[in-house]
């Protein structure tokens, strides 16, 4: 008996045309849960408030009937469940701002980023894709080519950067025009900064989501980035509070999404491009990060995750193999980088 297929079951869902939208459910990111258990399949659609109960329905119906004729499937269970719109992008000051350290807004004075031309989010909505490894590579990347790039590590709960890039010391400030700046980390001709360069490595930060929304935006308007022509913002996995703090206060020019090629990657993948697309920040394209393995001694290539469903509806900027170059992120991205440049040209 054929085996069930999750792969072939997200192809099912992707047949399923959104009553909101020009697109299929998947890309729609309705799509929240999709479990498998001896036989039985349970789906979980995320509706908006504003969908009519008879266009609910419909989708049921049609995602139960798309994935009824599955091998390995002996039944189907579709559940909808009601989601609230994003929030708006600029949301009034709380009452209480002891309630809320974070009130969403820009100290006065002298901007740190004040002369960032670019700032460009490095994201994905699931963890363990090689995401930071990808931002510090094309970060290396793009300053070979001459451009001014700085990181801003926003990854709260567990900083990469500074290990990436042989960072240990704590940061020290400086005054401009009047306000009391970060001294970003300087290496290999990029400026940094992270919260593991500010607390240590080792200490862990426990914050609940408003501080962690407010400690993002923070270091971008406190830090004396100077001239820069790209800051790359290397992102958490998630969907949560701070990618919206970071729609909320920063702002940034675009997205690009990195993912590998499995499936469940891939649909993370795709809840992370319906998000920004809320959100109103644009995805400039997405990477293919370990699409192949090469073996250190004999050269060959192997794909070892799979080819998945490769099909998100943005620009694929390029794919990045699994190898020692790529482990150290010091080397292959050129092409990548060229791309992106492209794409912001």
């Amino acid at each position: 008996m054929t085996a069930y297929s999750e792969a072939a079951a997200l192809r099912a869902l992707g047949t399923v045309p959104d009553p909101l939208s020009d697109r299929d459910i998947v890309s729609a990111g309705r799509l929240s849960d999709l479990t498998f258990d001896a036989g039985r399949l349970r789906v979980i659609l995320g509706v908006p408030p504003e969908t009519t109960q008879e266009q609910g329905l419909t989708v049921r119906d049609a995602a139960e009937q798309a994935l009824s004729g599955l091998a390995g499937i002996d039944q189907v269970a579709v559940l909808l469940t009601t989601h609230k719109a994003a929030p708006a992008l600029k949301p009034a000051a709380p009452k209480r701002t002891d309630r809320n350290p974070h009130p969403n807004k820009r100290p006065a004075g002298y901007q740190g980023d004040a002369h960032v031309t670019k700032t460009i989010a490095i994201s994905s909505a699931k963890g363990g894709v090689g995401k930071s490894t990808v931002t510090v590579g094309l970060a290396r990347a793009l300053a070979a080519q001459g451009q001014r790039v700085g990181i801003l590590d926003a990854d709260i709960h567990g900083p990469s950067v500074p290990t990436l890039l042989g960072l240990a010391e704590q940061l020290g400030t400086r005054d401009v025009e009047g306000r009391r700046l970060i001294v970003p980390a300087e290496v290999d001709g990029l400026k940094a900064i992270s919260i593991g360069l500010l607390t240590g490595n080792d200490d862990p930060v426990v914050w609940r989501g408003p501080m962690v929304q407010g400690a993002i935006a923070r270091m971008l308007w406190d830090t004396d980035w100077g001239a820069l022509d790209l800051l790359l913002i290397d992102m958490p996995p998630g969907t949560g509070d701070p990618q919206l703090g970071l729609a909320q206060d920063v702002e940034p020019d675009g997205a690009v999404i990195v993912t590998t090629p499995q499936d469940l990657a891939l649909l993370d993948a795709r809840k992370g491009v319906s998000m920004f697309e809320k959100v109103d920040i644009p995805v400039i394209g997405w990477v293919e990060n370990m699409a192949v393995f090469i073996c250190p001694d004999c050269g060959s290539e192997h794909r070892i995750f799979g080819e998945g469903n490769l099909d998100l509806p943005i620009p694929k900027l390029g794919s990045l193999a699994l190898s020692m170059a790529m482990r150290d992120a010091r080397g292959g991205y050129d092409d990548l980088a060229r791309a992106l440049l492209g794409t912001l040209a």
